[in-house]
């Protein structure tokens, strides 16, 4: 729900953070997978119970997360590069649910039901946003993102937070994980009425057309 607003507001700190970063030769496919490692290395903290120090991690994870995508639109941005930030990101805010899970079975149920809501809220982002390039839609809240963002309730910034909160105040990790959970399907719901709207009478185009885009 706020990502369009800290994208714009972060976008010149992570820009000048990004350039000195791009004097030192660094590519902006390494800053994805270092900090993919680091956000596996806060799932295993987490799971072993050193949540503080989890916690930090994570929120290192996503702050390169921010860092690759600016450094990718100072050297050219890839499709490589687009695939690998998309793909690790979901891994890696599914993995701290799971984390909690390892720590404390008894909070097992809550989590699978956090995962299974976010299954909702990225199947429904990404088949969204094959249609969109496909067919040209933009996004211009986020135009500077890869693919289309389809927004909604949960997006980045509160899955970041809530996550967060749950390092914080792991007593609460239940009523977060159902409370977010809900959240995030209302998202996937809201995603699958707009995907509808947006796309109701578009023809899938012949096939020798899709070989050409």
């Amino acid at each position: 729900m706020f990502d369009a607003f800290f994208v714009r507001r972060l976008k010149s700190p992570l820009a000048f953070a990004a350039k000195s970063l791009d004097a030192m030769g660094i590519r902006a496919t390494q800053v994805t997978l270092i900090g993919a490692v680091i956000g596996l290395a806060a799932a295993i903290l987490i799971a072993a119970d050193a949540l503080l120090l989890g916690g930090l991690l994570f929120l290192m994870n996503r702050l390169f997360d921010g860092l690759d995508g600016a450094l990718a639109r100072q050297q050219g941005p890839t499709e490589q590069g687009a695939f690998l930030d998309i793909t690790l990101d979901f891994l890696i805010y599914s993995a701290i649910p799971l984390a909690f899970a390892v720590r404390d079975p008894d909070v097992a149920l809550a989590a699978a039901f956090l995962l299974f809501s976010f299954v909702g809220t990225g199947s429904t982002f990404l088949a969204f946003s094959i249609f969109a390039t496909r067919h040209g839609l933009k996004n211009e809240s986020l135009k500077e993102k890869s693919i289309y963002y389809l927004q909604g309730l949960t997006e980045g910034f509160e899955t970041t937070l809530v996550l967060t909160l749950m390092c914080l105040f792991p007593q609460w990790f239940e009523w977060l994980a159902w409370g977010f959970g809900a959240l995030c399907l209302m998202t996937t719901g809201s995603r699958i009425v707009e995907g509808n709207r947006v796309l109701r009478g578009i023809s899938t185009p012949e096939p020798d057309r899709l070989s050409e885009t």
